[in-house]
């Protein structure tokens, strides 16, 4: 190795930290190695770098990429030059070692050739013969399809000319004629005896039969293009027809013989032929409609007078015991666990379809819901009577498939539910409109819609939401399945109720009373009558958030938690906002009773008058007006209507309120007062003073007489002495009045600032 080889390489550019070519390295995009990998491919190769390296770029890199292979090939032959050399002559004899080598191979391909050659023809020979293997296996499958199908309509017209003959009093037979007969003598017995083994007979091979129709019915689905099939169709046909007319004929005789062997066999039979909605028919119109025909008359010809009225519930009784009586034999049957009979519903589309057939013929009144009570009565009874044929099904999937069926689908479509809430609303939500729309509050005063230790309502509009909302869930008003409806209206009447409440109190606490709709009856209402209403708002605030919650919870007990928890609390909340008038009324009544004593209280402004320029002497009693300033209030807590319907809280309340406001006047007229006096009298010593210096007189000399202002604060005083008194005679501390204590400060002698006393 040279020294030249031990050189250190050249030192590296600054471009190379960004990737560009130089002439001593490669770029970080350019990889070397992945020209060695087995999966190189160029082309994908170049398709990548081009999104993001210029192809000038990639070109210029190869290049330099090819010329350092170059070079680097000329190093290693100069490296190894004597080897590079020598290698030409160790390559002796090479075309004659290569012939020698390519004999066996030319040989070995020239045989495999023919082996391929060979496997070929085999592989199409056998080809072919499967193929026409495959075919006339197809051919051979379709003719033995068409054999077996000649045989089994050939089996069927024999086994419908072996059907024994029915005589003819069996086929029109009666019941009760045979079990006379069965009673009377033993040749009867021996007659219904060979009649029940004729029909056995017959049934069975009724089954053997649809049993054969169902094997023709498949021949025929697979190979109907052919024509053999179509030729043979009409002979199907044909025994179709036989079939399905024995079957009927044999079915209905062991319906009415209660022959079970027979029914068995026949609802078999019908079963295998896929035709149950015939039998389901054949029972209908042989066992169902004849009962049917007795209870609800609805032919043409059928007496109209035999039922009274469109009430439901005696008929239903009475076809829930004709059911039980001449039905049960055969629903049994048809329950059969294991029987394969659940193919059938006889329930729904013979005896639920021809009972509706019979009321929408015979009754269609019972469906109208323009009468509600009448339509209400009529549903419960079919819910009922839905639920008794219910309890013949033997198994949750009997009970379900029973309520999929269409018959019971348009039963219950017939009532139309939807209609009947219309009519309860207006006739709910109507009511209580027609109490709220009276110019006046309507007082019952004998009336007890409570219990005995509740009290009752006094207002008929108070009493008419107590029954409405009563009526929404009652027995005789709601339906089950429109609760969310009824419970919609309730929330709606507590609203309404509410807001006729807030509306009216509002308007009446207002400045401007006059054109507001729908609140006369609270701008003409005195304070006495707004007693009533915090009664009855209490009264229905226990019972919405007591008894009524508990009826709701009660009706709805079968929805689960997560839904009737917002119902309560739904309720709830409508009794809170009902709640919410109470402070409505009871400011109501302050403001009027307020409005009542500011007439005394004014009568405080004459006492300016009473000791200006006067010589009276310093007062020493109250003033009269003083009694009369809290008298509306005693008088309205005292009266009859406060003591009977209010409570100690509420009475308390309500003079608490008012006495706040009329001490609150109190202190503002009283310091006026005081402040006009004591500007006035200062106006009237400049005056004096200013007359004394013109007189010559001493600036000095004092008036020997008290002033006016003392003399009006004395009175005032002496006035709040008593107001507190009066106050005190009424059950409330003066001291606890924030505005008391401010009048006692801007009155009371300085001595006396400190204490309130009287």
């Amino acid at each position: 190795m040279s020294t030249a080889d031990l050189s250190p390489p050249p030192p590296r550019s600054t471009t190379d930290f960004f990737g560009d070519a130089t002439d001593d390295s490669n770029p970080l995009w350019f990889k070397q190695e992945l020209f060695l990998s087995p999966e190189f491919n160029p082309e994908t190769y170049i398709a990548d770098l081009r999104t993001f390296v210029p192809f000038n770029t990639l070109r210029s890199q190869l290049q330099s990429h090819l010329s350092s292979l170059k070079h680097h090939l000329i190093d290693l032959i100069n490296r190894d030059y004597n080897d590079f050399v020598s290698l030409s002559t160790n390559l002796l004899d090479v075309d004659h070692a290569v012939s020698r080598m390519r004999a066996p191979l030319s040989d070995l391909r020239s045989r495999i050739i023919e082996f391929r050659d060979a496997v070929d023809a085999s592989l199409v020979k056998l080809q072919t013969g499967l193929r026409h293997r495959a075919q006339a296996a197809d051919v051979r499958e379709v003719l033995q399809l068409l054999l077996d199908a000649f045989h089994v309509v050939s089996k069927i017209e024999k086994l419908i000319k072996e059907l024994p003959s029915v005589p003819a009093d069996w086929s029109n037979g009666d019941v009760s004629t045979y079990e006379k007969s069965h009673l009377s003598n033993g040749i009867s017995v021996q007659q219904a005896e060979n009649e029940s083994n004729v029909r056995e007979t017959q049934s069975m091979l009724l089954e053997r039969i649809a049993s054969e129709m169902n094997r023709l019915k498949f021949y025929m689905a697979h190979a109907k293009d052919l024509p053999f099939i179509q030729n043979i169709e009409k002979r199907f046909q044909s025994a179709s027809l036989l079939l399905d007319a024995s079957l009927g004929h044999c079915f209905v005789d062991g319906l009415k013989n209660h022959d079970e062997n027979a029914i068995y066999n026949c609802l078999r039979a019908y079963a295998a032929i896929d035709n149950t909605k015939s039998a389901e028919e054949t029972f209908r119109v042989t066992v169902i409609a004849p009962l049917i025909e007795k209870i609800i008359p609805h032919s043409s010809s059928g007496s109209k007078g035999t039922s009274s009225g469109d009430e439901l519930e005696a008929d239903y009784q009475k076809i829930k015991k004709d059911i039980e009586k001449d039905c049960t034999f055969l629903l049994k049957i048809s329950f059969r666990e294991n029987s394969g009979f659940h193919v059938f519903d006889f329930l729904a589309n013979s005896i639920l379809k021809e009972v509706l057939l019979a009321i929408q013929k015979g009754k269609p009144g019972a469906l109208s819901p323009g009468r509600p009570t009448e339509f209400l009565r009529n549903y419960k009874s079919s819910l009922d009577f839905l639920s008794h044929l219910e309890g013949y099904c033997t198994s949750l999937y009997a009970v379900s498939k029973f309520r999929a069926e269409p018959v019971y689908t348009d039963f219950m479509k017939q009532w139309n539910l939807g209609v009947y809430f219309s009519l309860r609303f207006q006739e709910i939500a109507g009511a209580l409109d027609s109490a709220l729309a009276a110019s006046n509050l309507t007082v019952v005063q004998a009336a007890d819609y409570g219990d005995v230790n509740r009290p009752a309502l006094t207002l008929r509009q108070s009493i008419t939401l107590l029954e409405s909302l009563r009526s929404c869930w009652s027995n005789d008003v709601l339906v089950l399945s429109c609760s969310d409806k009824f419970f919609r209206l309730s929330l709606q009447l507590l609203s309404r109720y509410s807001n006729w409440l807030s509306f009216g109190l509002r308007a009446r606490t207002s400045d401007n009373r006059d054109g507001t709709t729908g609140s006369e009856w609270a701008i003409s209402a005195a304070p006495e009558d707004l007693i009533y209403i915090l009664h009855d708002v209490k009264v229905l605030v226990n019972e919405v958030r007591g008894d009524y919650v508990g009826q709701v919870m009660e009706v709805l007990s079968s929805c689960p938690s997560e839904v009737l928890e917002p119902i309560k609390q739904s309720i709830l909340l409508s009794g809170k906002t009902l709640e919410d008038v109470v402070p409505l009324a009871t400011d109501s009544i302050t403001r009027t009773l307020f409005a009542k004593s500011e007439k005394d209280l004014n009568h405080l402004k004459g006492i300016i008058a009473t000791f200006r320029m006067t010589n009276k002497p310093l007062p020493v009693q109250h003033s009269q007006y003083v009694g009369g300033i809290l008298t509306p209030v005693k008088a309205f807590l005292e009266g009859e209507r406060a003591t009977t319907y209010l409570d100690d809280a509420t009475k308390k309340e309500l003079l608490r309120s008012t006495v706040f406001k009329i001490t609150e006047l109190y202190y503002e007229l009283a310091s006026e007062v005081v402040a006009n006096a004591k500007k006035a009298e200062s106006s009237l010593l400049k005056i004096r003073r200013g007359a004394q210096r013109r007189a010559g007189a001493s600036a000095n000399a004092s008036d020997p007489n008290l002033s006016d202002t003392v003399k009006i604060s004395t009175q005032l005083f002496l006035d709040i002495q008593e107001y507190g008194r009066n106050l005190a005679a009424l059950g409330i501390d003066a001291a606890e009045v924030p505005a008391y204590r401010s009048l006692w400060e801007c009155l009371a002698p300085a001595d006396r600032q400190s204490t309130i006393s009287f």
